[in-house]
């Protein structure tokens, strides 16, 4: 028995050690996204690749009009990290430790994800977090409106075009990687469909991206007349502006990305409504892009993150949130879909078909 206690009291030891590691990384947890959002601002991947690819410390320095001292730390931690690495290199006959690449360090590039982490770490996007203690308990309206003088997120994005910029540049960021994912991993949904609407579109990024993997279809790109005013011209889209709420554009099909996850459950089926009232009902569909939440059995390297949007959702907006396969199901039974299917790509988001 005192052997079984012993061990039993050695084990809660650890358990509680542990939890203290634990507890001091959510301590600073603030520190990753402050130190990636530096590296971004100081364009520390783009003066690499710049540089070929190799680059001293003093090189850096003096490229970025650095602190050796400050460079040093900082690169120091985002190394610890898996953000770029040491490589001992020999050049004009002498050997110098030299910053390269990781794959880590080349999502912080232009064409990775270095908008999204400028938007997320915006004082815009950090101040609604202060309130969702408030949010949990109903006190008032939901902390982004709390934060910005009862303004949502769309709203304040209208009349704020700098920030309008830093959301369209963040969606559009993920928009080429997710739709890469999407033709490379599940091509046949865009079999048979000749014309496309992007419903909530934003500048057309993703939509640019699905007609030239998939030359076929004519792409509408459909988003509040303030987005599409200032959005560029792309071969095979077409912009137009308008509400979702009350309309959407025909086509042999409708296809949202990260849309639907920021409305209620009763604002989406109106929304759904809409493009199924858009599209042919013998051979339409609605493509939806979105998270599918999982707990338990099923979960995968992504689930975290899924779960993380959820109180991005909690935090951002009043009614929107991210939703497990049965509260997608029970949506689209409401709206009148006779047939939908979940295709999980290697992304935070799925591909949802709906068919009338």
């Amino acid at each position: 028995m005192e052997s079984k206690a012993k061990t039993r009291s050695q084990l809660q030891e650890k358990e509680a050690q542990a939890a203290l590691v634990d507890i001091w990384k959510y301590v600073f947890a603030f520190t990753p996204m402050a130190v990636l959002k530096c590296a971004i601002e100081l364009q520390i991947s783009e003066t690499v690749e710049s540089h070929g690819g190799y680059i001293t410390l003093p090189e850096l320095s003096v490229a970025l009009h650095c602190s050796p001292s400050s460079l040093h730390r900082i690169m120091r931690y985002l190394i610890h990290h898996g953000f770029f690495k040491e490589t001992r290199i020999i050049r004009d006959q002498e050997s110098s430790v030299c910053y390269t690449q990781t794959p880590h360090s080349r999502l912080l590039l232009k064409d990775g994800m270095a908008a999204f982490i400028l938007l997320q770490s915006s004082p815009v996007m950090l101040a609604p977090w202060h309130g969702l203690s408030g949010r949990a308990m109903l006190k008032g309206a939901c902390p982004f409106e709390a934060a910005h003088g009862g303004l949502d997120l769309w709203k304040y994005a209208a009349a704020n075009p700098d920030y309008s910029k830093l959301i369209n540049d963040a969606m559009a960021c993920h928009a080429r990687l997710a739709v890469s994912a999407i033709v490379y991993q599940y091509p046949e949904a865009f079999e048979g469909i000749s014309s496309l609407v992007d419903v909530g579109g934003g500048d057309g990024t993703a939509l640019n991206a699905l007609v030239k993997a998939c030359p076929w279809i004519r792409g509408v790109n459909y988003d509040l007349p303030h987005v599409i005013s200032v959005a560029p011209h792309r071969q095979g889209v077409e912009h137009v502006g308008g509400d979702m709420f009350k309309m959407v554009p025909k086509g042999d099909a409708a296809f949202l990305m990260w849309v639907l996850h920021d409305w209620s459950d009763d604002e989406c089926i109106q929304i759904l409504r809409n493009c199924m009232e858009a599209i042919p009902r013998d051979k339409g569909k609605v493509i939806i892009v979105e998270a599918v939440v999982e707990v338990g059995e099923g979960v995968d390297e992504y689930s975290e993150i899924r779960l993380a949007l959820d109180m991005v959702m909690m935090a951002y907006t009043e009614k929107g949130k991210e939703r497990t396969w049965e509260e997608w199901g029970c949506l689209l039974n409401e709206v009148g879909f006779t047939k939908y299917t979940e295709k999980r790509i290697e992304d935070v988001l799925s591909v949802i078909e709906a068919y009338p």
